[in-house]
């Protein structure tokens, strides 16, 4: 049973395994974080407690196997280290333990072993080494331990071969070679495992496992089925489970111990056969039936072919079925994608040019019920995609720790509202802007301890996260009790850089600290490991315009900062309204719009630098004409004629003209081509959907087009 280093990476062919590769780094990963979660909580106790010592032990335990599994040596022999560190804190209990150290040491494995998964995600080679924190783990596992310890007195992970010493050819999975002859163990015993369901067809994978976990321990063993490579053996495995007999001096409780914390094990049966004879027995009629290839080897369970002449001692273990099952990211977009394309085939059934002028009583009440149930549909697959936000306000944890320890700060965090939802891929692109605002008000906001004392604040500075729904949108709300914007410093840079143009008192203290959010803007006057390059912030503006949101900044001088990001609950379908210019289409998100009405000609303005506005009980806003913008031929260029349409993002408030409206209609969003968004004279578009006609509609970004009217205004 052999596995080549080109076989391995290989499995990035979609051909070649890749559900293996693919599961093997889903569960790395969430068994990382599950982790890195662990550490931090109990590291702010100053000790580990023993369920934690526990939990970190199996982890590790897991990614060592597993790892060693797919022949990622190195990531496998630093979880060995780390591994065998708390099986000391587990079994010893020493007291002599600096558990800060302890925390640095342990995160810094876990950046490694992220680091290499990310290049196997990628397709390149794990090849991290890890010698010298490898070293660092023995020296406080002897300082621990209050022993000698040498390094040549540890094996890597249970004969694993150095990374640089390995030869790809003679690779083999990571299970001791089996001893054919007969031994004078004193046990033998049986053990059926069986899976939860949502293995995903990888039940063979985590008997592989098992054996790995075992190797050590035993020192002859088969098992049923034989041969764990064939694709028959996970469907098996699942319909009459793992069965194990193996030969060994370890007690029942020892191995009980070890194949307990096999991961998704949803029952475990292990029990001791009086008789050794029997394996024996077994063993050799196993050999003959081999053999002769003539003769099919018996698919038989755990105790069809086993004597009832077990001890009573047995130990059982069940779990109910999950409720909750894994699935593909991938197979969820194709999902999403799917039905959208039905709801624009909805749309081109039931808005179909051919229908107009016909009464069609039982075509429109089929067509009502094919709505209503293509709109469940809809919001069902939606549901489906929202992830909590738990998983990404956690991860900020470890960046306050980090930085707090280097700047020597003492800054705590508080969540709320974390159990929010939002859809998968906005996840994605808001972690990278909140790491930044964190590390911004950090580095920033929060000043040194000593420095809040004299002020008459705590020590402890506060930062706090917290993110509620507000409409079709979320808001996720950065704030702390740091000093606040220092306003002369930003405006400063600001006519240094040449931002500003006429008067400053014209510009309320808002516009002065948005102004932070430009690229290349920073009040830092020298570079830092965290600061002064001006690039923070300019991330996390491209981020959110990503996602179709906006940001906006407020702050007290000496009371604190608070920073709000305003993003939609989904990217994929969305209500909006389409209007028509000249031949043209346009679809503008619902959520933006405040009223639309016919004007009078009264209520327009022109100011002497010829900019309109309209005057809307009693307040005057700016009038942007799509038609002049887009260069649209339209023969409605009076607003008499028109439609005007006022839209809102960010408190700020625009009138777009058009010519009249269609129709609501929830639309499909799709990205523009490429050539399209490489134009950068072409502003104000956030994609573009198809309409029931067949005809292409330009969604309008309604932030882009009150920047651009900002931008041209004289």
């Amino acid at each position: 049973m052999t596995l080549s280093q080109k076989g391995v990476n290989e499995l990035s062919n979609p051909y070649v395994n890749e559900p293996m590769l693919d599961l093997y780094i889903f569960e790395s990963m969430q068994l990382l974080e599950q982790m890195e979660l662990l550490i931090l909580s109990n590291e702010k106790s100053s000790s580990y407690a023993s369920e934690a010592i526990n939990e970190i032990f199996r982890i590790m335990h897991t990614i060592k196997g597993s790892s060693a599994m797919m022949l990622y040596n190195n990531i496998s022999t630093l979880a060995h280290s780390l591994e065998d560190l708390f099986f000391v804190l587990r079994e010893d209990e020493p007291r002599n333990v600096d558990y800060s150290e302890l925390s640095d040491l342990v995160l810094e494995g876990l950046d490694f072993i992220k680091v290499e998964i990310h290049k196997i995600r990628n397709g390149d080679e794990a090849d991290g080494d890890a010698t010298g924190l490898i070293e660092s783990l023995r020296v406080f596992h002897a300082t621990i331990k209050g022993s000698d310890f040498k390094v040549e007195d540890q094996n890597l992970a249970d004969g694993a071969v150095s990374h640089e010493n390995r030869t790809p050819e003679k690779q083999q999975y990571y299970i001791s070679k089996v001893r054919t002859e007969t031994t004078s163990l004193r046990n033998t015993f049986q053990a059926t495992l069986r899976f939860e369901q949502d293995c995903g067809g990888m039940e063979n994978i985590r008997a592989i496992v098992v054996l790995n976990d075992l190797a050590d321990l035993m020192e002859d063993y088969y098992h049923l089925p034989e041969d764990l490579e064939n694709e028959d053996s996970a469907r098996i495995i699942s319909e009459q489970g793992f069965t194990l007999f193996l030969k060994t001096d370890r007690s029942l409780e020892e191995i009980h111990k070890v194949l307990i914390e096999t991961i998704y094990l949803k029952d475990l049966q292990l029990t001791n056969v009086e008789n050794s004879e029997l394996f024996n027995d077994l063993h050799q009629e196993r050999e003959i039936l081999l053999e002769d290839s003539s003769v099919k080897l018996p698919a038989f369970s755990s105790r069809d072919q086993v004597p009832n002449n077990y001890e009573e001692k047995e130990f059982h273990s069940g779990a109910n079925q999950p409720s909750i099952i894994s699935v593909s990211v991938a197979k969820l977009d194709q999902l999403m994608d799917l039905v959208g394309e039905m709801v624009i085939a909805e749309a081109m059934v039931t808005q179909n040019p051919d229908l107009k002028g016909l009464e069609l009583n039982n075509f429109e009440k089929a067509a009502r019920q094919l709505r209503k149930i293509t709109s469940e549909l809809q919001d069902t697959v939606m549901s489906v995609r929202m992830v909590p936000l738990t998983g990404t306000f956690q991860k900020m944890n470890r960046t306050l720790r980090d930085m707090c320890k280097k700047l020597n700060k003492e800054v705590q965090l508080q969540l709320i509202g974390q159990e929010t939802e939002v859809d998968k891929n906005i996840i994605e692109h808001i972690s990278d802007p909140l790491m930044h605002l964190i590390r911004n008000s950090i580095d920033h906001g929060i000043e040194m301890p000593s420095e809040r004392e004299i002020k008459g604040k705590s020590r402890l500075g506060t930062i706090t996260l917290e993110a509620k729904n507000a409409g079709g949108d979320v808001l996720i709300i950065i704030s702390d009790d740091g000093e606040g914007f220092n306003k002369d410093r930003i405006l400063a840079k600001a006519r240094e850089k040449g931002l500003i143009q006429g008067s400053e008192e014209e510009i309320t203290d808002k516009e002065i600290y948005n102004l932070v959010f430009l690229p290349g803007f920073s009040t830092n006057e020298k570079v830092t490991e965290f600061s002064g390059r001006g690039v923070g912030m300019d991330v996390v503006v491209k981020n959110i315009e990503a996602v179709g949101g906006g940001l906006a900044a407020d702050s007290v001088p000496g009371k604190g900062t608070t920073i709000t990001l305003k993003i939609p609950l989904t990217l994929a379908i969305i209500d909006g309204m389409n209007i028509k210019v000249g031949d043209s289409r346009y679809t503008i998100p619902t959520t933006a719009i405040k009223e639309s009405f016919r004007p009078k000609i009264t209520e327009v303005i022109v100011d002497p630098d010829n900019n309109e506005m309209m005057m809307v009980r009693g307040q005057c806003f700016p009038i942007l004409r799509l038609h002049d913008i887009y260069h649209v031929k339209t023969d409605v260029t009076h607003f008499t004629e028109g439609i005007i349409i006022m839209v809102e993002q960010d408190n700020k408030t625009l009138c777009l003209f058009a010519d009249e409206l269609i129709g609501q209609q929830q639309v499909v969003v799709k990205a523009l081509p490429e050539y399209i968004q490489n134009m950068k004279k072409v502003r104000g578009l956030a994609g573009c959907t198809l309409l029931g006609d067949g005809s292409i509609s330009l969604i309008l970004d309604v932030g882009g087009l009150i920047g651009y009217r900002q931008a041209t205004k004289v």
